[in-house]
């Protein structure tokens, strides 16, 4: 279902992760992806989408259970929307590659999860 580097790297950085397909969508479960600093709780399960075609269609969008809210109380743009996968409400984080950010045969999970980790920190209190 997914490149062996994917694996591999899940396998090192994601213990306990899951892989499986729902609706011809392959689904990547981390349970307890710490998040940074900031936030109302220090880890949160993530989930990531993979449209048919990936790693040549880019990832779009992931998803927490619980949600995840800053502990400011400021609304994160984006996550409003709530969303039914894998029999559980998930947080949608809606964000999304511009054109020709994502390098077909060179980006990963790996980049991806860098992007995730990014726009976390960003949008942690007192991120840029």
């Amino acid at each position: 279902m997914l490149p062996s580097h994917d694996i591999e790297y899940l396998n090192a950085k994601a213990p306990g992760h899951q892989v499986t397909t729902e609706g011809g969508v392959i689904c990547v479960l981390v349970p307890s992806y710490p998040l940074p600093k900031g936030f109302d709780r220090g880890a949160s399960d993530l989930l990531i989408r993979l449209a048919p075609g990936y790693p040549d269609v880019p990832p779009d969008m992931w998803w927490f259970d619980p949600p995840v809210c800053r502990t400011d109380g400021v609304v994160i743009p984006a996550t409003e929307a709530r969303e039914g996968h894998l029999g559980r409400q998930w947080q949608r984080w809606s964000r999304h590659f511009t054109a020709g950010q994502w390098r077909s045969g060179i980006d990963s999970l790996q980049s991806y999860f860098a992007l995730i980790r990014n726009e976390l920190l960003k949008a942690a209190p007192g991120g840029s």
